[in-house]
């Protein structure tokens, strides 16, 4: 009788083994996990159209060091994301090896699996928006674009309006998306950070200090974005122009983070030798992280806690129904990198072709105080330039964006970021005249005011 406590013990570390992840102390958590399991995972795969998870994928759900899988019935399941008030989950799911990646919602209640948006292509990285919407990826020539669509499939909506692949990261509780692009913007591979709104309106980088690789935000409930370097972790926090860094216990990291009720990470990395990503949890500045999940031969990633959250600030749009966008600059001279020794004689608008060519659409005066006013064509890229008096290219951007037809959008200068505020004065350009300068056709253009 003796014997079979220790013949107990055998059998689950025994069981432990087979299924490729060890029991024993396991740190308590407060709500059950979801993560992705994979033989091989690149997170900056979709940042040039490839495939993060070339070797398929499950999803599994862990609950005090024990796992499951979360759906059964796909060749392969990632990209959880969890419901507001935790009675669903989004995913993306392979039916066959040659399917393409669709999304799916799972009622866990009743276990029942629905079709949510389904096409050619692939789609992938859902999540949930308020008023019963979703954002995600499709794969498109080039790369992956951003849509939002309702829960039922319908009203799908374009999010990102040039060729550069754009990921969801997060959605933030200011109701904006936070992805994942090149760096420049739509002419460069460094992966960065950028922001938008669910209507595709206000597009910016998230920080201005740009040139390192950071992907992977996850936004905490002090309100601060997480995001790593690879070999690193950093910070977005609200006062501060520039990312903070994060002294952490030395690892890979995949990026995305879960944040526990206790204040807690739950952190995907790789330490010292291992070759594949482990599930860790760790209390920041700690020097140490403790195991919770690995599976033999596989990359754990992606953790997400089933458990609710608050739901986000749902974004009104202030859209009109126009096919271009008016903005204003109240001083072109101010940048990140400095204010510019002389005023500029015109501000010249550019966008690109089908073939990423880039086309002049005009040039418009700059007034003395660095304001200007223009009309621009929404929905396509965008780049502005500097000039002097001589149509000498004082300084210009290195990457494009894009408005939104109908949105009217402020800024500060050229490129300062959008922690600076403006100052409270009337720019002189609207003194002059409230008509925006018409860019917004290359026959049009004009250095003149007027519609």
């Amino acid at each position: 009788m003796k014997s079979r406590p220790l013949i107990a013990a055998l059998a689950v570390s025994l069981a432990g083994l087979l299924c490729g992840f060890a029991i024993p102390s396991t740190p308590k958590i407060a709500a059950p996990i979801v993560v992705t399991a994979a033989p091989t995972y690149d997170a900056l795969a979709g940042l040039h159209g490839g495939e993060r998870f070339a070797q398929g994928a499950q999803l599994l759900r862990i609950e005090e060091g024990q796992s499951e899988p979360l759906v059964n019935g796909f060749y392969s399941t990632a990209d959880a994301s969890v419901s507001f008030d935790a009675s669903r989950v989004l995913f993306a799911g392979k039916q066959s090896a040659t399917a393409p990646w669709q999304i799916w919602e799972l009622t866990l209640a009743s276990h029942s699996v629905r079709p949510v948006i389904s096409s050619t292509n692939d789609l992938v990285r859902p999540l949930y928006l308020p008023d019963d919407r979703l954002v995600y990826a499709q794969r498109e020539p080039g790369g992956f674009r951003m849509q939002t669509a309702k829960l039922d499939g319908s009203s799908v909506l374009p999010l990102t309006y040039m060729p550069a692949s754009a990921i969801p990261s997060a959605v933030l509780r200011d109701g904006r998306i936070l992805f994942q692009s090149g760096y420049p913007l739509n002419a460069g591979e460094i992966p960065e950070l950028y922001l938008v709104y669910s209507d595709g309106s206000g597009l910016e980088s998230y920080r201005c200090d740009h040139g390192t690789a950071r992907w992977g935000g996850t936004q905490l409930e002090s309100g601060d974005v997480v995001f790593t370097h690879g070999t690193t972790l950093a910070r977005f926090t609200s006062p501060l122009a520039a990312e903070s860094p994060i002294p952490s216990p030395s690892a890979t990291f995949t990026g995305v983070i879960a944040e526990t009720a206790s204040g807690e990470w739950l952190v995907s990395a790789k330490i010292g030798n291992a070759s594949h990503f482990a599930l860790n949890l760790w209390k920041p500045e700690a020097s140490n992280f403790q195991p919770v999940f690995h599976v033999d031969g596989k990359d754990v990633v992606d953790p997400v806690l089933l458990a609710p959250r608050a739901v986000p600030n749902r974004h009104p749009s202030a859209l009109h129904d126009w096919t271009t966008a008016n903005l204003l600059a109240l001083d072109a001279r101010q940048s990140r990198t400095g204010p510019l020794d002389q005023t500029p004689s015109m501000v010249q608008l550019e966008t690109q072709d089908v073939t990423g060519h880039a086309i002049l659409l005009g040039r418009a005066p700059v007034e003395s105080d660095g304001s200007f006013f223009v009309k621009v064509p929404g929905n396509q890229p965008l780049r502005f330039a500097l000039l002097d008096a001589k149509g000498t290219i004082l300084r210009q951007e290195q990457g494009w964006f894009w408005s939104r037809g109908g949105e009217q959008r402020i800024c500060v200068g050229c490129h300062t970021g959008p922690e600076r505020a403006p100052e409270n004065r009337v720019p002189a350009v609207l003194v002059r005249t409230t008509t925006p300068v018409d860019l917004s056709v290359a026959s049009r253009s004009s250095t003149t005011g007027g519609n």
